[in-house]
């Protein structure tokens, strides 16, 4: 989307595809939107493109208030994105700079703060701080809007350093104070009480498969972590969560609601989620880790599109458009469930895992860390060394192909489970798995393998 002909035509036409892969601002009202935007086509002479929201904060345009640009879903371009700018951004997302500064972010990512700085403003219109300042205003309008909590709560629950820092960005970015922020909220829901949790709209691109990913959750429930009930098309998955600050516990409805107001071939929607948690610090962070795990980031049109001209799996995508690849709420349990299997995992959260303080449901425990499984036998006990010292990192920032030759060097780490871990613990969408039957993934399918796989699985031939 470089061309401003074909970013236009896609303001024009209010097409929802493109949401969250650019803004665009109107000179003349001091706005900016989401090019799905309702609201009546401004003239081309007026009309500026931004690679992010943050960029057009930078700028001096403030947030909608019919389309709330700020909660679209995110740039289909980080989940690919294996570069610094990438790295960045998935980082970035899980609240890095909020916890350990500009500083923290450059030393994950190897690099000096200068050239992370100026690689994002170079590419993104926006540094670091900008970008995050950004996430942690959308992170106050939820929780403006969703509880009833004091607004200096608030403010530091979102990752503000100050009330006054608060109350400054919140004008700018939504020309309101806190206070008519939360007047404004939808269906009154900031009169729930705090019991309740926090409900949320997890937004997504296009068409969206539920189905086969409830199907494959149940499939690796984890008694005590996790749990899944009612019938299929209505069912609702609850699991632990462990966060910086504290634990939480995430409520996820299958049930998808389409987008209002886009044309129907290109309208996308949401799943809604309810998240308990016993520190608000953790909420953008529990939203980016939910995100990942539901894949809701990734662009269905470009997928599908790419798939469909193989024969052996155009009528998989015709039949299931938008299916998405999960990924992981935790990357390091997930691992190290991979390795044990799911009996091993079972016995280790009986041994190991921590009862939670709030739970909900079936929902009591956390799985093991890394550092209570140290001392285990094999190659689960290898990778849960490697993790507790630091030796692999599985977050958001990774470097995946130094991950991937740093598990394959464990001691009896197979193949295929690394390549596993690669595709859901990293969130790669272009893995090719040694199957069980010997069988490959296709590199025809290339960029998109981690997706075409689930096709087959859905359809049963995995």
């Amino acid at each position: 989307m470089t061309d401003e002909d074909t970013r236009y035509e896609a303001v024009r036409s209010r097409d929802a595809r493109f949401d969250g892969e650019f803004f665009f601002a109107v000179e003349t009202t001091g706005i900016y939107c989401r090019p799905s935007c309702p609201a009546v086509t401004p003239k081309r002479h007026n009309v500026r493109y931004y690679a992010t929201a943050a960029a057009a904060q930078g700028s001096g345009f403030r947030a909608c208030r019919r389309c709330r640009p700020d909660a679209v879903p995110g740039s289909a371009d980080w989940n690919v994105r294996a570069d610094v700018v990438g790295r960045a951004m998935r980082l970035i997302g899980d609240g890095i700079v909020d916890r350990e500064g500009v500083g923290g972010l450059a030393t994950r990512l190897g690099y000096s703060a200068r050239q992370v700085q100026r690689q994002l403003t170079a590419e993104l219109g926006a540094g670091p701080v900008a970008l995050a300042r950004a996430q942690r205003a959308h992170t106050a309008r939820v929780l403006l809007q969703t509880t009833p909590l004091p607004v200096t709560e608030i403010a530091f629950a979102a990752g503000f350093a100050s009330v006054r820092q608060f109350n400054d960005t919140i004008r700018e970015v939504y020309a309101r104070t806190p206070t008519q922020l939360r007047a404004e909220a939808p269906d009154k829901r900031r009169a729930l009480a705090p019991a309740a949790g926090i409900p949320l709209r997890l937004a997504h691109r296009g068409a969206y498969q539920a189905g086969p990913v409830f199907d494959l959750l149940g499939s690796e429930l984890l008694d005590g972590v996790e749990e899944l009930t009612g019938r299929p098309g209505a069912r609702t998955f609850r699991r632990a969560l462990r966060l910086p600050y504290g634990t939480g516990v995430v409520r996820v409805d299958e049930t998808t609601h389409d987008q209002p107001g886009a044309q129907a071939e290109n309208r996308g929607g949401w799943l809604d989620a309810r998240l308990q948690l016993t520190d608000l610090r953790d909420l953008t962070t529990a939203v980016g880790r939910l995100r990942r795990l539901f894949d809701l980031d990734a662009d269905p049109y470009a997928i599908d599109e790419r798939l469909a001209l193989d024969p052996r799996l155009a009528p998989l995508v015709a039949a299931r458009p938008g299916l998405r690849s999960p990924g992981a709420a935790d990357p390091d349990e997930l691992a190290l469930r991979l390795v044990a299997g799911p009996v091993e995992a079972a016995r280790l959260v009986e041994r190991y895992g921590k009862r939670l303080d709030a739970p909900s449901g079936g929902v009591e425990r956390l799985f093991p860390e890394p550092g209570e499984l140290a001392d285990e036998p094999g190659t689960l006990g290898a990778l849960a060394r490697a993790l507790h010292i630091g030796a692999l990192r599985l977050d958001p920032g990774a470097d995946r192909d130094g991950a991937e030759a740093t598990l394959r060097a464990l001691p009896g780490m197979s193949p295929r489970t690394a390549a596993l871990i690669r595709l859901r613990a990293l969130g790669d969408p272009d893995v090719g798995v040694p199957e069980d039957d010997g069988s490959m993934t296709d590199d025809a399918w290339r960029p998109w393998r981690s997706y075409a796989r689930q096709h087959l699985i859905a359809e049963g031939q995995l």
